[in-house]
């Protein structure tokens, strides 16, 4: 089985930098304080998948909630939890990404690890409501062995830390992008306002696009010579920042990560499943206030445009990341996706 912790060559090793404001520290959403990922990686027989946890923050999140949105470009997918995390503007458990027909078995075990920290869930308590979204990998994996396990989704969450890795792992070990071979991507960008540095940081699960619509930052269109086909598959897109944003400009923020997806040559299929899901560590709502009024901070609206050119950047650049951090994989049947670095050296 891969090691989800191993090094690997991401998107600016190869000259694949986007944008113009400058990355944090790790390049990924982890620059974040307090975010981390972690993988549950599934190789074994025609196996190809996975399972990825974003946490947004080290405690409790259904005790203290981050401010969230959720916004669906097209609406070709099964991701559970958006309805309730729009309407009311919180995140209250970890994300976690896997494939298609597995988001059952997640969201099960995001509520009985929340019940377990939590015990009158469902009780004195509200219900909890999990957020798992997916794409199909059952090109290079038999997605109908219903593989993933409500422990192989604990695994994922207890494996968060701020290091990991990208490319074919946890929920990207079976996806494709453009024809080549997808998974997990990751990039942020520092932005500055009033004299301090905030950070913005984006995670993809890449399994979209169009074979030989790829184009790169130099313009160059890359085509892995594969059977043409219409662009399907799916892409998850899940934001982080520090930055002090209410529901609405988060959710005006995150819609950018479309123009993102544009550069790389997107444009968005019929059967392409595309959903944003972001959140600020800022702006928190405790599960039980201690008053009738809470605190809330927000960004000044003529200042947006800084997180909007962030967020289009960082998606970008975290398409580019899971792809050339992504080896050959040849996974059921034969099927196979070339890694898109082994094309550009």
């Amino acid at each position: 089985m891969p090691d989800a912790t191993a090094p690997r060559i991401r998107a600016r090793d190869l000259g694949l930098a986007c944008g113009r404001l400058p990355p944090g520290p790790r390049n990924s959403i982890a620059d974040v304080a307090g975010v981390s990922v972690g993988h549950r990686t599934i190789v074994r027989g025609d196996l190809r998948t996975g399972v990825t946890a974003i946490l947004p923050h080290p405690g409790d999140p259904f005790r203290d909630k981050p401010i969230a949105a959720a916004h669906v470009l097209n609406g070709f997918g099964k991701s559970i939890g958006l309805m309730q995390l729009e309407e009311l503007g919180q995140l209250e458990t970890p994300i976690l990404l896997t494939n298609t027909l597995s988001v059952g078995t997640c969201g099960t075990a995001l509520i009985r690890r929340a019940i377990a920290a939590n015990p009158e869930i469902g009780r004195r308590l509200a219900t909890v409501n999990p957020v798992v979204c997916e794409c199909n990998d059952g090109f290079l994996s038999d997605i109908q062995a219903l593989a993933v396990t409500e422990a192989d989704a604990i695994a994922a969450l207890d494996a968060a830390a701020p290091d990991f890795a990208v490319g074919a792992v946890g929920a990207g070990t079976g996806m494709s992008c453009f024809g080549f071979k997808g998974g997990i991507g990751s990039a942020s960008r520092v932005l500055r306002l009033d004299g301090a540095d905030y950070k913005l940081g984006v995670l993809v699960l890449a399994n979209f696009g169009r074979a030989g619509f790829l184009q790169l930052p130099d313009g160059r269109r890359i085509d892995p010579a594969s059977t043409p086909a219409p662009e399907q598959g799916s892409v998850i897109v899940v934001i982080a920042t520090d930055l002090p944003l209410d529901h609405r400009q988060l959710r005006r923020v995150i819609v950018r990560a479309g123009a993102g997806l544009a550069f790389c040559g997107s444009s968005w299929g019929h059967q392409s499943g595309d959903v944003f899901v972001g959140f600020t560590t800022a702006n928190r709502v405790p599960h039980e206030p201690p008053g009738a009024i809470l605190p809330q901070r927000m960004l000044a609206e003529a200042r947006i445009d800084l997180p909007f050119q962030a967020t289009a950047e960082a998606t970008q650049e975290a398409v580019y990341d899971a792809l050339v951090a992504a080896d050959t994989t040849t996974g059921r049947a034969g099927h196979s996706r070339p890694g898109l670095r082994h094309m550009l050296r």
